[in-house]
């Protein structure tokens, strides 16, 4: 992990990044939106959410890029919170549908997630190539490996519903995709706490990744 000097060396080419990546996680999220409400599919509003939320971390981001490291562990802090509670309003409105009852349009569905792949495979090449990624960028690069394995799970999705006109693998998505934001907010939570050693010199013990 890099120190605070080596991040003038490339800033410019971060900051180009980070907004080419943040005006197609917010054209992804409005199409999501969009298709998940049409399409009455609770995989597609949580992918809509998920990428609403990593628009919000790239705008922290690229504030992050000129500011101090603290800041940036604040600003990944955040972003892992934010993942958090999206993955619970995920699974209660997974829970609504199943119990209300929903018709997701598979095709919708299918169509949606494999424009959304393309989207987040060019974000994800896009910020692997930057060097010296800090606490706040390496969060960046979960929320797109994080997404290009959820499009993925939709059109499995897609085609099972297609196939048997069933709601529940809309759901049993929509519930995956929290439990990947889930795991990538403790993730990103952990990674800032083991940067405040990394910054300060010291070992980290086991078990104190929770006190954050």
């Amino acid at each position: 992990m890099s120190g605070e000097g080596d991040l003038h060396l490339d800033t410019a080419e971060k900051r180009r990044t980070l907004w080419i990546v943040l005006w197609l996680n917010v054209a992804i999220a409005v199409g999501f939106f969009i298709t998940g409400i049409a399409g009455d599919s609770n995989a597609l509003l949580a992918n809509g959410l998920d990428n609403s939320s990593d628009a919000v971390v790239y705008a922290l981001s690229l504030l992050a890029l000129s500011r101090s490291r603290t800041w940036k562990r604040g600003a990944a802090r955040f972003s892992g919170i934010m993942l958090l509670v999206f993955a619970g309003g995920v699974i209660a409105d997974a829970i609504r549908r199943f119990v209300e009852g929903s018709e997701p349009v598979g095709i919708m569905m299918m169509a949606m997630a494999a424009v959304a792949a393309v989207v987040n495979l060019i974000c994800l090449r896009l910020l692997n190539k930057m060097s010296e990624k800090d606490v706040n960028l390496r969060a960046a690069t979960t929320f797109s490996f994080n997404d290009f394995i959820s499009n993925g799970g939709i059109i499995i999705a897609a085609i099972i519903v297609m196939v048997s006109g069933a709601n529940w693998p809309d759901l049993v998505v929509g519930i995956a995709v929290a439990g990947i934001a889930l795991y990538g907010g403790i993730d990103i939570l952990r990674d800032a706490h083991m940067d405040v050693h990394d910054e300060d010199g010291t070992e980290h013990e086991k078990g104190d990744q929770f006190k954050l």
